[in-house]
């Protein structure tokens, strides 16, 4: 291997980011990253574990870690944390009864160690449907504001009709973007 080649790859590297989607089961987890991906949602079922996906946006590779969200999965969570640089954490935004649930899955992610750097990107799905929370109702239920040396943001979507997907997508890819390279 040629030092041009061993440049280049160095500098492919330099333009990695690594995201981490979980959240509670049904979300819309999966979807999101398969409709952001441009694969079918047609037919989708709970995550057993984890997806891996590799896209490109922008100028930035995105590795996408898709974990599933079940009850008995949450505990292995924490075995994907490592060099995370984006948590997208996807929120229902239709239930409002698990709400109290995901605030404290959230608050237990976010106070590992391992992702005190990640800037955190909240996904309130299913905004298509009827009832479904005000954002701002979702900022004060998972305790959004009381975050300090934390970069997040909530961004409404749909992964059904991908309405809030790129937005969300560019602010995180350019927040971590931003941290990590400097612009660069």
């Amino acid at each position: 291997m040629g030092l041009l080649s061993i440049i280049r790859k160095v500098k492919q590297r330099e333009r990695e980011l690594r995201f981490l989607v979980i959240g509670l089961d049904n979300a819309g987890k999966t979807t999101i990253v398969k409709r952001v991906n441009g694969e079918s949602i047609d037919e989708i079922s709970p995550t057993l574990g984890f997806n891996i996906k590799t896209m490109t946006h922008g100028a930035y590779s995105l590795n996408i870690w898709d974990v599933g969200g079940q009850k008995t999965l949450r505990s292995y969570w924490r075995n994907y944390y490592e060099q995370t640089d984006g948590l997208i954490w996807v929120v229902d935004s239709v239930d409002a009864r698990r709400m109290r649930d995901c605030a404290c899955e959230l608050a237990g992610v976010l106070g590992e160690e391992r992702l005190a750097g990640a800037s955190v990107l909240v996904f309130a799905n299913k905004r298509d449907i009827a009832g479904a929370m005000s954002i701002e109702s979702i900022t004060e239920a998972l305790g959004l504001r009381s975050l300090i040396n934390r970069r997040w943001r909530v961004v409404p979507c749909s992964a059904v009709t991908g309405e809030g997907l790129l937005e969300g997508f560019d602010w995180l890819v350019n927040d971590c973007a931003e941290r990590i390279y400097l612009l660069a």
